[in-house]
């Protein structure tokens, strides 16, 4: 320990000493607040670093620091600038932070808190608001990031590998506590809260149930993310959130002006007369090292590539015939199956089913760029619109050179994206999902991984939705300014998420009633959403709204900023700068100017610890969370539909168990997983000892409870004809 430098020469913990977090939750939008409090136990000042995880559409908008009885408030200013004043504090002897987004990733920030004196406390806010992912059975889920490990550094990159100098220290004797406490509100009323961690009982707080609150009933160790699934009454109804400007604001600017949240989930057909089945489906799965890594902080929780081959199996089982597809591993080279992509039949099934079983996390690092260019360069084909899963645990550096990358062939295929494990790295799962017109998915235990994949390829099945378009509808004097590209990719079940800025003013207020209509093709039918909301806008101090939408506008302008014009460079500084949300071009910057006295004595460096649990065994590995949990996670269905793609219809009746005592239990097999292990190319089973255990009957039992003839497709199959349709 003492070699690693992890505790001082009095062998006392680093200066994090606790984190409180609290959270509101107002439908598929989450409020947060975290204050890390920090004290100095070293005989001399301290430089600390803390760097920690938050989502890449996450919008930062606040913070602040108190240092030794001093509140010093934090100031957005353009990057250099800020990076100039902390030095010049520091110089100067003075207390000072600086918060900074690391890279162009934007989901990694960093804390510098600069010069604090022995015997001193620092107690750091930070604020950000976020849009919440919808789970297929319904859920908003909100997740509390414990800690991101350290990205993949890919050979030839000079970027920076961020968290590769923190130190990590063993299990349980991370020096900090954590508390959590939620306040929910929803007008459709709230059903249920269900979460990994032990929760104190959901408390109303009003009788209509559209208000709550939730907190952790015990500390959780920063070793495992915390998770909340939040289940609302009516959680596919439309509805629009109408937020008042920032008083003071200028008006017509963005935090001048009222803004508007819409939230829409199109009805589409599951099925459209016509639609073909036919398609290329192209797998790349991630086989560096960290794959080795478990899925989540359980004790003998499997390994992420055994859960992602098993995934692979799933997909493999419920492709439609008449498909080509083809499977990619990358690690710091890649392999394919095939030199093209080869027709889906029952023998190639089967021998890439022998294949999947042998994968290993064996390729070394995480270079996903190469495999990506060479799927490329090879042929699309005639009639087959190629559909691209990716499956990654996210640990690489050069994260926009590869949305690049995928943005560069958008027109020439979908992308499905799915982060493997906790912490993976969502600027780079979400960026590629949106660069090609897919969705992006992110899988931290094992027994949500297949519902989550087969909607993804339900959605691949689906044809594209074309002619996206909105219009609105508002009283005279009133118009609305689209915030973000809008709408660009719907799926049947996606919620989509729109934000406008509204100009001018309705008259009356009072009785006033705007409306959006949302419009799009599926081959030569045309469909349309409408919702109509009151223009009677929700006063609060925060302005999630406005701040949510300055973020869809700064994620849309920022991705051209390094090829566009020092026009659009402005635009970024001026809407970041405005609305008080940090992007790649800006950093909050604060300085103690009250202190009067220099510190005294040389400045020594500590950095904030992150959980360590031991190195996987190849050398591209980096460190792995295992965690031994007081309250195990699974996921139990009641439904026992044999087909694969119907495990989508089962995970609504999934839920959260914490009655598991023994971490074994947590790894058996699902019987829908080997009945579906066990599936033909064409959708039937043949009848032997293997399926007969799967069902529980025996074989002969089997056999004699099936019918004397069962019409299939206009054939007829007798009982000993040895295949279950």
């Amino acid at each position: 320990m003492r070699s690693c430098g992890l505790l001082n020469s009095s062998n006392k913990p680093v200066p994090l000493r606790s984190g409180s977090v609290t959270v509101l939750i107002r439908g598929f939008v989450a409020d947060v607040g975290c204050e890390l409090l920090y004290k100095n136990e070293e005989p001399g000042p301290v430089e600390a670093v803390f760097v920690f995880p938050v989502d890449a559409e996450a919008a930062v908008y606040a913070f602040q620091a108190r240092l030794g009885g001093a509140c010093i408030q934090a100031q957005l200013r353009e990057k250099k600038q800020a990076q100039e004043l902390y030095g010049d504090a520091l110089a100067g002897g003075q207390s000072s932070f600086l918060l900074q987004q690391e890279g162009a990733g934007g989901d990694v920030f960093s804390c510098s808190l600069g010069n604090l004196p022995p015997g001193e406390e620092a107690a750091l806010t930070l604020r950000y608001v976020c849009e919440l992912p919808l789970e297929p059975d319904g859920a908003a889920r909100y997740m509390l990031p414990a800690v991101l490990r350290p990205r993949y550094t890919p050979h030839g990159w000079d970027g920076e590998d961020i968290t590769q100098g923190v130190p990590r220290v063993p299990q349980g004797e991370l020096p900090y506590t954590l508390n959590l406490s939620v306040t929910l509100q929803s007008p459709h009323g709230i059903d249920r809260v269900l979460s990994n961690c032990s929760l104190t009982p959901l408390s109303y707080t009003a009788g209509n149930r559209t208000t709550a609150q939730v907190s952790l009933a015990e500390a959780p160790p920063w070793d495992r993310d915390v998770e909340l699934l939040v289940y609302y009454t009516e959680p596919h109804k439309p509805s629009a959130v109408l937020e008042v400007g920032l008083p003071g604001a200028e008006p017509g600017s963005l935090m001048g002006d009222s803004a508007v949240m819409v939230t829409l989930l199109p009805s589409l057909p599951e099925a459209v007369p016509g639609q073909s089945s036919a398609g290329e489906f192209i797998f790349l799965l991630d086989r560096s090292g960290s794959m080795e890594c478990p899925m989540d902080g359980r004790d003998r929780s499997p390994q992420r590539i055994d859960s992602a081959k098993k995934t692979l199996v799933l997909l493999l089982k419920s492709l439609p015939l008449g498909c080509y597809f083809n499977i990619y591993g990358f690690g710091s080279r890649f392999e394919s199956f095939y030199p093209q992509s080869v027709g889906y039949t029952q023998q190639t099934m089967a021998e890439s089913l022998q294949r999947v079983q042998k994968l290993q996390a064996d390729l070394g690092g995480t270079e996903i760029l190469a495999p990506l260019r060479a799927i490329y360069r090879s042929p699309c084909r005639d009639g087959h619109p190629r559909q691209l899963f990716v499956f990654t645990d996210g640990e690489v550096a050069n994260t926009q050179n590869v949305i690049a990358e995928v943005q560069r062939h958008q027109g020439a295929h979908r992308c499905f994206s799915f982060g493997i494990g906790e912490g993976a790295s969502t600027a780079l799962v979400k960026g590629i999902a949106r660069a090609a017109g897919g969705s992006a998915e992110f899988i931290t235990g094992q027994d949500r991984m297949q519902p989550k994949v087969l909607q993804s390829l339900k959605r691949a099945l689906q044809p594209a939705v074309t002619g996206i378009s909105l219009s609105w509808d508002l009283p005279p004097g009133m118009e609305a300014a689209l915030l973000g590209r809008g709408p660009e990719v719907i799926f049947p079940g996606q919620r989509c998420l729109v934000y406008a800025q509204l100009r001018g003013q309705s008259q009356p207020p009072d009785t006033a009633v705007g409306g959006v209509t949302l419009q799009y093709r599926i081959q030569d039918q045309t469909y349309k959403e409408k919702l109509q909301f009151p223009l009677q806008p929700q006063d609060g101090e925060r302005l999630p709204v406005h701040r949510l939408a300055a973020k869809s506008l700064l994620l849309e302008l920022e991705g051209a900023v390094d090829t566009g014009s020092e026009r659009d460079r402005r635009r970024v500084l001026e809407t970041s700068l405005s609305s008080g949300v940090v992007c790649s071009l800006t950093a909050y910057v604060g300085v103690d100017t009250e202190r009067g006295q220099p510190v005294q004595g040389p400045l020594v460096r500590r950095d904030i610890p992150l959980a360590d649990f031991g190195t996987a065994p190849h050398m591209y590995s980096r460190q792995c969370l295992m965690a031994n949990s007081s309250a195990p996670m699974a996921m139990y269905c009641s439904s026992s539909v044999p087909m694969a793609l119907d495990l989508v219809a089962c995970s609504a009746a999934c839920d959260f168990d914490d009655s598991l005592d023994e971490p074994e239990q947590a790894l058996e097999e699902s019987p829908l997983l080997r009945l579906v292990s066990l599936q033909n190319a064409d959708g039937s089973w043949d009848l032997d000892p293997r399926l007969a255990a799967a069902l529980g009957v025996s074989e002969a039992d089997a056999r004699g409870r099936m019918p004397s003839k069962v019409s299939v497709g206009g054939e007829g199959l007798g009982s000993d004809g040895g295949q279950v349709p």
